[in-house]
């Protein structure tokens, strides 16, 4: 597995945005939560600001989104610029249905799972998808603890696309930090993404390059 660093800019300065991408282009994606204070308790950003970040950086957006209707939104993250679009399958009414317009229009097809929300009844969707997202916090806000009790969903999840023989990649989100990426490498993660961890960094792009050590040695055990 190649390990994938997704700095967040949830935890960036928002009056510096394209200076705070700029500040992780050794990053492998820029991850942007998008909230619309329904489906989540806060509101972020969206559409206009997805487009001014794409002008801005050569680095591919990973946009999270934490809407509700991502039916009706999605495909337009595509055509903003994101490379990545991960919608919450708790908020979808056709959850194969958005996957399919999403790599429809280019980019790739993630799917994410609140913490509460298993992995398994969605095993047949699958091959619909270029990514799982498995949440380490409730989604709303950034700076939460890291919940422990996900490592073993992290596992079956990964366990499943093995079986299954797929290349989907495995995101975590939420407390993702030099004290816990080795464990959730461990558990078959291979994408992070981390927002204090490398904004709150005095090196944002420094603490990109720890954290990719940390998760490749992860995968060597």
């Amino acid at each position: 597995m190649s390990v994938q660093i997704s700095p967040s800019i949830l935890s960036a300065d928002f009056a510096r945005l394209a200076d705070e991408a700029r500040a992780v282009e050794g990053a492998d994606w820029l991850h942007v939560d998008v909230m619309d204070n329904h489906f989540v308790p806060n509101l972020t950003l969206g559409l206009p600001v997805v487009e001014s970040l794409h002008k801005a950086t050569g680095t591919p957006l990973d946009c999270h989104l934490m809407i509700e209707d991502p039916d009706r939104w999605a495909p337009a993250y595509v055509e903003a610029g994101a490379s990545s679009v991960t919608f919450h399958v708790e908020a979808a009414a056709a959850p194969v249905r958005i996957a399919r317009e999403i790599r429809a229009k280019g980019a790739r097809a993630s799917m994410a799972l609140r913490p509460a929300t298993p992995v398994e009844p969605y095993e047949d969707l699958l091959p619909e998808l270029d990514m799982l997202l498995i949440m380490t916090v409730e989604p709303g806000f950034g700076g939460q603890r890291f919940l422990d009790i996900m490592l073993p969903k992290i596992r079956r999840t990964r366990e499943l696309i093995d079986r299954h023989g797929l290349q989907i990649w495995l995101q975590v989100d939420g407390g993702v930090s030099a004290e816990t990426i080795e464990r959730c490498a461990e558990a078959g993660a291979d994408n992070f993404v981390a927002g204090n961890a490398v904004y709150g960094a005095g090196d944002p792009a420094e603490a990109v390059r720890a954290l990719r050590e940390q998760a490749v040695a992860a995968h060597r055990h």
